[in-house]
């Protein structure tokens, strides 16, 4: 279920792990940084560390959301906004994306904001 959402929209031009530690930027301002990323086939996600933003809070956002990575200014920018990763579900290191309800909760969550996705 949503596996388009858990793939990146275009090509990662590196490997994943040469993007931990980029900053993040919602579609109206920073967020944090990377502290996880994984381009699994159809689970492909990045964890953010929000820091002082939302209480050192982390998010699990799916690849679907990142509309471009600037490997020389190190950001990845998303097409969503602050409110949205704000409210989105609180992220659980123990569950991950093999825990196909926590996978669906993030899912339905995060899939209203990308209807149409081409």
């Amino acid at each position: 279920m949503y596996t388009e959402l858990w793939t990146y929209r275009e090509p990662m031009i590196a490997p994943t792990d040469t993007i931990i530690g980029f900053a993040v930027e919602a579609s109206d301002g920073k967020i944090g940084h990377i502290d996880e990323a994984t381009d699994e086939a159809g689970a492909g996600h990045i964890v953010v560390d929000t820091g002082p933003w939302i209480l050192g809070r982390k998010v699990m956002i799916p690849a679907g959301a990142i509309t471009h990575v600037d490997l020389d200014e190190e950001r990845v920018m998303l097409a969503l906004t602050k409110d949205q990763i704000k409210n989105s579900p609180e992220f659980d290191p123990t569950k991950g994306m093999k825990d196909t309800a926590y996978r669906d909760t993030l899912g339905d969550y995060y899939q209203p904001f990308f209807p149409s996705r081409p």
